[in-house]
């Protein structure tokens, strides 16, 4: 297994850095891309842990897949032959695998896929997206860790109202209806960018789609997608945590391909805290004046555009270093506070009610051996690390490298010193 071992950082920083193409959003158009016999051409893919499944579970699925890693560049179609079974073995590594439901449904009129994996921070039942092809027409089946959906006389239109403004069901009904029969309307939708980049995607192959990004999506379907060409939107989880790196290490961080109206609610509360963020074109600016010390905050997660529950755990480690008592508040994921055990053994002070957490800041933390409990519990040790005296040794990383790409050579050329060690 390999590890990252990560050095206390000192000075200030004076650096720039680059986003990566957006996982979140990825998955789920590599799924659309196969829903046309033709082939699409995906840049800025990044070459991850979850990409790299997501593919293979594609290929096992029928779909035609080229992925150039130095140029980021993927083309995709659909081939015509192929399984509709996504194995436990393939599944069980990455949630996302559930958006090939959707995709088979629309090209074989029937899928059958295993319960989910990925990381462990909540139950995130599939329920939502089962409820929503049952009412374009689907007959579901549960039983032995498989979900099976049939629709043998194809899909057909229906308004779904999702009881939760789920990402995953949004886009699993989305790539299903858009050759569906008749007009769907998925009611109480997720709104996030990367539903827009979705939309955006498919459109561009034919489909016929409003209102992505607001509550309420409205899709006629076609007969037919053709190909298209499209660049990934820029990763905001991986924009917000290097803005969270900037604040813990102090100095300027110039973040480059990043969207600042995608990370409105992390730029809120950096700024609250006493941090300088200026906004451009396709650039965000964090700074720490050094005669500030960060001051702590009140969060509460909620589902976009509300502060996003994938910034907590890194949030949780900015505020131990923080003046004064931080307040976090859980609403979207039961067992999200995976990561304050391991800050703990650092030397943290964290008191958990419930799905509350109460940081005191401002305490020293010590390098030690810790684990990264799921992804972004991962980047928390992480910028833990970058402050706590000594050195610290992260183990796990499995779970970090499925989301964040070449993450030891971008934070190398901000002047940290970190090795990955197999």
């Amino acid at each position: 297994m390999a590890k990252y071992v990560l050095q206390q950082y000192k000075g200030r920083l004076n650096s720039r850095v680059k986003i990566s193409g957006c996982k979140n959003a990825a998955l789920p158009i590599m799924c659309a891309a196969t829903l046309s016999t033709e082939t699409s051409t995906i840049s800025d893919i990044p070459d991850l842990i979850d990409v790299n499944i997501m593919k293979d579970i594609l290929v096992h699925l029928g779909a035609n897949i080229q992925y150039d890693k130095a140029s980021k560049t993927m083309t995709i179609g659909y081939g015509g032959n192929g399984s509709f079974e996504a194995p436990y073995d393939m599944v069980d590594k990455l949630r996302a695998s559930v958006l090939s439901m959707g995709v088979l449904l629309a090209t074989k009129g029937m899928a059958k896929v295993a319960s989910p994996g990925g990381c462990p921070i909540g139950a995130r039942p599939i329920d939502l997206h089962l409820k929503g092809f049952a009412a374009m027409g689907a007959e579901i089946q549960q039983g032995h860790g498989y979900v099976m959906a049939m629709a043998s006389r194809g899909l057909h239109g229906a308004t779904i109202y999702l009881d939760f403004p789920s990402v995953g069901a949004t886009e699993n009904i989305m790539l299903a209806a858009v050759t569906a029969r008749g007009e769907t309307i998925i009611d109480n939708a997720a709104n996030e960018p990367e539903i827009v980049d979705l939309a955006s995607f498919l459109s561009s192959m034919g489909a016929d789609i409003s209102g992505a990004g607001t509550d309420k999506i409205r899709i006629q379907g076609v007969n037919k997608l053709h190909a298209a060409d499209h660049t990934i939107m820029p990763d905001r989880i991986e924009t917000e945590s290097f803005m969270a790196i900037a604040a813990i290490l102090g100095g300027r961080l110039e973040i480059v391909n990043a969207i600042p109206e995608h990370v409105k609610p992390v730029t809120a509360k950096l700024r609250e805290m006493g941090c300088v963020v200026t906004e451009e074109e396709g650039c965000i600016v964090v700074e720490t004046p050094e005669n500030v010390n960060l001051k702590s905050v009140d969060i509460k997660t909620l589902p976009h555009p509300g502060f996003p529950t994938d910034m907590q755990a890194p949030f949780t480690s900015l505020l131990c270093k923080t003046a004064g008592t931080g307040i976090i508040t859980e609403t979207v994921f039961e067992n999200r506070f995976l990561h304050v055990q391991e800050l703990k053994r650092m030397g943290a002070n964290i008191k958990i009610d419930g799905r509350t957490a109460y940081i005191e800041g401002g305490l020293p933390l010590t390098g030690t051996k810790v684990k990264a409990m799921d992804l972004r519990a991962g980047m928390a040790m992480i910028l833990a690390g970058l402050f706590a005296d000594g050195q610290t040794e992260i183990d796990n990383i499995y779970h970090i490298e499925r989301g964040y790409e070449d993450l030891p050579e971008k934070l190398r050329s901000m002047g940290v010193e970190i090795a990955r060690i197999d």
